[in-house]
């Protein structure tokens, strides 16, 4: 009988001495309360409607939201491919068999760098498909055009901020002592030959970060 009036008493009023003793305890400082707290799904929702969003938007122009370029002024949009060396003639002509070519060693959107991309032209539209001349009429592009990234699921957006003609050997315009983000685009001038370079470069204005 003791036994289950102990029992009894435990079950009853067990649970209201464990929160005084608790509450006793926290008053002293020793323990602390800690607060319920549930995962905010509205901002994990939010965050991949707006990943879902911005890969429609690619879709939308024939391209990936993985990593690709899109001029809008000239009808222009590749899927661009990451880390290929200029300097290897190989290598470079695969990559631009299949779209434009990220210059490697360069940087990528949204970093404290410059972001390198370079095409081919051509001098005649029956060339595109063999040259995939993306670029063709980058020479129309004019101060404050606009000029969109997709990457790693976000968008950057850029304004063109100078176009100027370069020697193939000249590569001033990566200096590195030239601090914060642009974005460069080059390709041959005039097209169809390897006389000169014609080089676009812009300022980032806005990035999309879900």
């Amino acid at each position: 009988m003791i036994a289950f009036s102990v029992l009894a008493f435990s079950f009853s009023f067990g649970p209201v001495i464990q929160k005084e003793f608790k509450y006793k305890l926290q008053e002293k400082g020793i323990v602390s309360e800690k607060a319920e707290t549930t995962p905010d799904f509205s901002v994990q929702e939010a965050e991949a409607q707006k990943i879902l969003e911005i890969q429609k938007e690619a879709q939308s122009y024939g391209v990936t939201s993985y990593f690709s370029v899109v001029i809008p002024k000239i009808d222009a949009a590749s899927n661009v491919i990451a880390n290929v060396d200029p300097g290897n003639r190989a290598d470079y002509l695969e990559a631009l068999s299949k779209g434009v070519a990220h210059a490697k060693g360069t940087y990528f959107p949204g970093q404290t760098g410059t972001v390198f991309l370079f095409s081919h032209s051509t001098d005649s539209p029956l060339n595109f498909a063999r040259y995939n001349a993306v670029f063709y009429l980058l020479k129309k592009l004019e101060k404050g055009d606009k000029i969109v990234i997709f990457f790693a699921d976000k968008k950057y957006v850029y304004e063109v901020e100078d176009k100027k003609i370069a020697d193939p050997k000249d590569v001033s315009w990566l200096d590195p002592e030239n601090k914060g983000e642009k974005l460069v685009l080059m390709t041959c001038d005039p097209p169809g030959t390897t006389w000169r370079r014609l080089l676009v470069t812009a300022k980032p204005i806005i990035s999309t970060n879900p």
